[in-house]
């Protein structure tokens, strides 16, 4: 693999003739977002910035940068919640999605009810419905705590029962807003064992489309476990898109190398 081109870390925002340069994974399977000079814009600020990038059906694709980077943007541009003020962006609307989002919101309800609404909004009758989510809930564990108040859950059984809400509508594409930063330790490992177990199966497209997962995360460990490609970026622009061997193993930009080194210790 040939060196990638240093960008410079000191400058806010780095020009077309950079960006260029930078190389970008080609999915090898047929794209389920595909983004092209993607800008978005709240008032002043920047949030994203000349975004290119393609994501591939099965893709297991890691966002990092510091905060305030354009990760949650660029997740929610993905999931149709924010509209690009600039560029060009399509997504394969065939697929069936789901996002999980750093605090997930609960419903002051039954962990179950919290769990069965979803499907019964996608159309699924209620009574089926409540059966499916209790097959959801055991699915992460939590059968036993179907019919307590979502909301005196711990943090982690909550983002269980997020997944659960998720995994129960068989998407196709999973995206996750750094879903165990609030976590503890033993919270954080239940959650990343049910993504890769989630990234391991199939939506409603059937088995020969594995789930797409887009994920933000600061856990550069959990990053290495779970992704199979690092998108890092800064100032709301991509500077380094590559297989996640090649992002730990290989060159970097100035600015993603520093940034791996201070996170990493």
């Amino acid at each position: 693999m040939s060196a990638v081109p240093a960008v410079n870390a000191a400058a806010p925002w780095p020009d077309a003739a950079d960006r260029a340069r930078l190389p970008t994974v080609v999915p090898e399977h047929p794209a389920v977002f595909s983004l092209r000079d993607v800008g978005v814009r709240y008032g002043r600020v920047q949030a994203l910035n000349g975004v290119s990038l393609s994501v591939g059906c099965g893709e297991r694709v890691a966002l990092i940068g510091a905060n305030g980077c354009g990760k949650s943007t660029l997740l929610r541009v993905l999931h149709g919640l924010a509209k690009p003020s600039s560029g060009c962006w399509s997504r394969d609307s065939d697929v069936r999605q789901a996002m999980l989002f750093q605090r997930p919101h609960m419903l002051r309800a039954t962990a179950q009810h919290n769990v069965a609404l979803g499907l019964w909004l996608h159309g699924v009758r209620w009574r089926e419905a409540r059966a499916l989510a209790l097959v959801a809930l055991q699915r992460v564990g939590l059968d036993g705590i179907a019919t307590q108040n979502a909301r005196t859950l711990s943090g982690g059984q909550q983002q269980r029962v997020a997944l659960a809400r998720a995994w129960a509508l068989r998407p196709d594409v999973l995206l996750l807003d750094e879903p165990t930063s609030s976590l503890d330790p033993h919270a954080k490992r239940e959650v990343e064992a049910l993504m890769a177990d989630l990234a391991a199966s199939h939506g409603q497209a059937g088995p020969a489309h594995p789930v797409t997962m887009v994920f933000s995360s600061h856990n550069l460990g959990q990053v290495k476990r779970l992704a199979s490609r690092v998108v890092y970026l800064e100032h709301g622009c991509v500077l380094a898109d590559l297989p996640v061997h090649d992002f730990f193993n290989g060159p970097l930009p100035d600015a993603a190398r520093l940034f791996v080194k201070g996170e990493m210790g």
